[in-house]
């Protein structure tokens, strides 16, 4: 399983489906493992099949059913941070050659498609940056200039403009990013992997990594014991499952919400548009058929397991959308999807710390596409050649003094997370639960995590995530349990969905009865 098990099914899996690939029953043994069969794993596979290595790529779920999934896939080499931030935090050089390796990921994407002839609607387009709702002209006007200033410093290309044509921005100030682009991710990757096999690579899907062997050779453990053995290993798993706690201080999972509606062809010009809020809204366009396109509009993000109001999010996406664009047709679909955003906007990819034959890819900061292209380039890179271009801008094992603020700010949801162990439950009856609620029930000194499947299933588990321990949170959109500190995800069952765990939670026995009979008891003893 994973994230493509959860309850909402984005844009792209309602028409395409997911690649199939065989379960892995038997060890085999390669060049390079890739653990994550996403956008950057499937990228980083197909790169080093292209450099003549071996290649195994597993996933734990179907391939092409992490997060990937459920992008809104907007090309877009501009920090989604902004470049003026990452000017201050990165410096001016690193920060330029985040922009170089972010372009040259867009460019190689455009590559690949013209060398597969992929029919994937891939095209170049404009971005541009507007104001937020709230905003006045003069503040509108002020962070124009300093996003302009900063492309200047990067080497990105910007103009001053006026105008987009959304209701009540046709006249605003905004900054437009030329040569910028967008495709339909799904259908891209089918053939990516499809060449990778066609190439003599091996994928593999249903085929969770339950144990690591780290030394001259790397040895994974696969579920239902069948082993790979590899000289490299490329752990491309959203959120890397290898480590515990070096990477994993240094992001923030957080959930954002993507809705897709039908559009009269020609009403919107086709086009990249993101705003200053923060967070900030998204829209892209998609090709439909006949005289219809798709908009996507995105945004309303929080931290992960932070919130339970989906709905309330996607009434309020709506409700934004529909008032800058009133020709907007029917609802094609609305799902969520979780970003990594790390403390200083780029990604960590390239050697994992204190190992020499090991590799990350994560922390996509809203960017993961085109982190997931770049990530194919540089990691083909050092492990063929030894060295990347880009090797300093992504170190994994980076430190940048300046981002040190975000990094606490970051990390106090942990301390927060800890602190709910001393608190009282979320519900004090697991019997009053409906299908499709969840929720923590203390018991004693332990907490349950509760829930009822939409079937009417009733599920419980130790709340404890099996990564560090913090207490997962129920998602009643996705249907799963959040972890808030490291963005674990696990089903209504305990099943991972997303790493970093690897374990499923512990199950826990007894009735809804039971548990009910167990926490009135507690109730009325003071227990809480």
């Amino acid at each position: 399983m994973n994230v493509s098990d959860e309850a909402t099914k984005s844009f792209w899996m309602k028409d395409t489906e997911l690649p199939s690939a065989p379960q892995l029953e038997q060890d085999v043994r390669c060049d390079v493992a890739v653990v994550g069969a996403g956008m950057a794993g499937a990228s980083i596979a197909y790169e080093l099949a292209l450099a003549g290595q071996s290649v195994v790529l597993v996933d734990r779920g179907r391939l092409l059913g992490g997060m990937t999934c459920r992008t809104t896939a907007h090309l877009a080499p501009i920090c989604d941070d902004g470049l003026s931030e990452l000017v201050k935090i990165r410096g001016e050089d690193l920060a330029r050659g985040f922009q170089e390796s972010q372009q040259a990921a867009v460019d190689r994407i455009e590559e690949h498609v013209s060398d597969l002839e992929i029919d994937c609607d891939f095209r170049r387009l404009d971005g541009f940056l507007f104001p937020a709702a709230w905003m006045d002209e003069n503040e509108a006007t002020k962070q124009c200039d300093e996003e302009y200033e900063a492309a200047g410093k990067v080497g990105a290309i910007a103009d001053h403009g006026r105008g987009v044509p959304l209701k009540g921005h046709e006249a605003a100030p905004v900054l437009r990013y030329p040569d910028q682009a967008t495709f339909h991710p799904l259908k891209y990757l089918r053939a990516l992997l499809d060449d990778f096999r066609e190439r003599g690579g091996k994928a593999f899907a249903e085929s969770a990594v339950t144990e690591i062997e780290e030394g001259e050779q790397i040895r994974l453990r696969v579920e239902g014991g069948a082993t790979i053995t590899a000289d490299n290993a490329v752990f491309a798993t959203n959120s890397p499952v290898n480590t515990v706690v070096a990477i994993h201080s240094k992001m923030a999972p957080y959930r954002t919400y993507a809705m897709a509606f039908e559009l009269p062809k020609a009403t919107l010009p086709d086009a990249l548009y993101w705003d200053m809020d923060d967070p900030y809204y998204y829209v892209r366009l998609q090709p439909g058929e006949g005289d219809i396109d798709y908009l996507i509009a995105g945004g309303r993000d929080h931290k992960s397991g932070e919130a339970d109001d989906g709905s309330a999010r996607f009434d309020a996406l709506d409700a934004w959308i529909r008032a800058l664009v009133p020709e907007l047709g029917e609802e094609a679909a609305r799902w969520s999807g979780q970003v990594l955003d790390t403390i200083d906007y780029c990604g960590f990819i390239g050697r994992n710390p204190c190992s020499k034959n090991v590799f990350i890819a994560t922390g996509d900061s809203g960017q993961g596409i085109t982190h997931g292209a770049l990530a194919g380039l540089l990691i083909r890179d050092l492990v063929v050649g030894g060295s990347s271009v880009w090797e300093e801008v992504y170190a994994p094992d980076r430190k940048p003094p300046l981002a040190l603020a975000n990094y606490v700010s970051e990390n106090l949801t942990a301390l927060k997370n800890f602190a709910e162990y001393l608190l009282p439950g979320e519900i004090k009856s697991a019997a009053d639960l409906e299908p499709g609620q969840g929720g923590i029930l203390r018991d004693g000194v332990r907490k349950l995590a509760v829930c009822r499947d939409q079937n009417g299933g009733m599920h419980m588990h130790s709340a404890s995530c099996t990564h560090l321990g913090c207490i997962v949170h129920w998602n009643s959109t996705e249907q799963c349990w959040d972890c808030p500190c490291h963005g674990s995800q696990f089903a209504p069952d305990g099943a991972v969905l997303n790493g970093p765990a690897i374990r499923p939670l512990s199950r826990r026995t007894g009735t809804a009865s039971d548990w009910s009979k167990r926490s009135h008891a507690q109730s009325h003893s003071g227990a809480d």
